[in-house]
């Protein structure tokens, strides 16, 4: 299938045209690239969005549930909903461990729902160097609503926050202390704090728990991306299904507010710089990892252990041979 097929199937909204874009989009591959680089140049042509969340959470917190729950909810509004689960992955083979689509068993045969997952390949926060091009690809498939599942907590997460419009922290009930050392960073980049598992005998530990962040959320500095009384703690129940409700309502006036405002699109368009750098970023450092430049680094590392080179000396003559042209 050449290029114009498959951009033209992915418009369609055509489900194996789409998984077979994001394969594409994820090999390392030369020619790969290329042609993903060429694919995704023609579907930005279309300038279709959808609503971007991002979701992180510790491990155990519940995300998988939280998805499939919340992923019906918006399916039975008659919404489209995409989810791009990333797993952590096999140190051996690179691949997917956790396999995110066998646990959201209903909203996998939803018809109006899409489940991708990915392997992390060891990539900061846990989130595949590809993901942000797998959700541009969902985008143009007309999707209303893209789930972007990241694995653990941690600084990093601000890389889901680059291509997110709202980002969502889930935590359990009393599950404050999983977030020391990194809990301000995290509130601060968070839309929504949900504390997850609020019912049966944890109820009342979810509500003392909700309230400990709502005071905390309180005391941070308002954002100006944020209208008043945001960003919000609230509880949740992804077995009962309580609160999921609300947090799209909130979600919504929000993203309401955001466009009116015109904070959605300065923030996507300080999204795509963000990315740009990365790029360039990426492509230098794959220079470095050609054999002849690995070659040239294992000589110059060997004439710095000898005293022949200086760190800074040895660097700017790597630089000066391999990152030219």
């Amino acid at each position: 299938m050449d290029i114009e097929q498959l951009t033209q199937k992915i418009l369609d909204g055509d489900r194996r045209a789409l998984a077979r874009a994001i394969t594409l989009v994820e090999s390392g591959r030369e020619d790969h690239r290329a042609k993903a680089g060429e694919l995704l140049s023609e579907l930005a042509k279309h300038k279709r969005q959808s609503l971007r969340i991002g979701l992180s959470g510790t491990p155990g917190v519940g995300k998988s549930t939280f998805i499939e729950s919340f992923g019906m909810q918006l399916t039975g509004l008659g919404l489209r909903v995409a989810v791009l689960a990333v797993d952590p992955s096999s140190a051996r083979s690179g691949g997917s461990i956790l396999g995110d689509k066998t646990r959201m068993e209903r909203l996998s045969r939803e018809r109006n729902a899409f489940i991708r997952p990915s392997p992390s390949q060891s990539h900061l926060g846990g989130v595949a160097r590809r993901s942000r091009e797998a959700v541009a690809l969902c985008e143009a498939a007309g999707f209303d609503v893209v789930l972007i599942e990241t694995v653990g907590v941690g600084q990093s997460e601000t890389v889901v926050a680059e291509m997110s419009d709202l980002f969502l922290l889930l935590l359990a009930p009393a599950g404050g202390d999983e977030l020391q050392g990194v809990k301000r960073g995290i509130m601060e980049m968070a839309d929504l704090i949900l504390v997850n598992k609020a019912d049966g005998p944890l109820k009342p530990v979810a509500t003392r728990t909700c309230a400990d962040y709502a005071g905390a959320l309180r005391l941070l500095r308002k954002r100006p991306q944020d209208p008043e009384g945001f960003p919000k703690a609230l509880m949740v129940s992804a077995v009962e299904e309580h609160g999921l409700e609300q947090a799209w309502e909130e979600m919504q006036t929000l993203t309401a507010w955001r466009r009116e405002n015109g904070h959605w699109d300065r923030r996507r368009a300080d999204q795509s710089c963000y990315w740009f750098d990365q790029e360039v970023r990426q492509a230098l450092l794959a220079r470095l990892h050609t054999a002849s430049a690995q070659a040239a680094m294992a000589d110059l590392s060997g004439q710095v252990a000898g005293g022949a080179l200086t760190p800074a000396a040895a660097a700017q003559q790597m630089l000066q041979d391999h990152l030219k042209g």
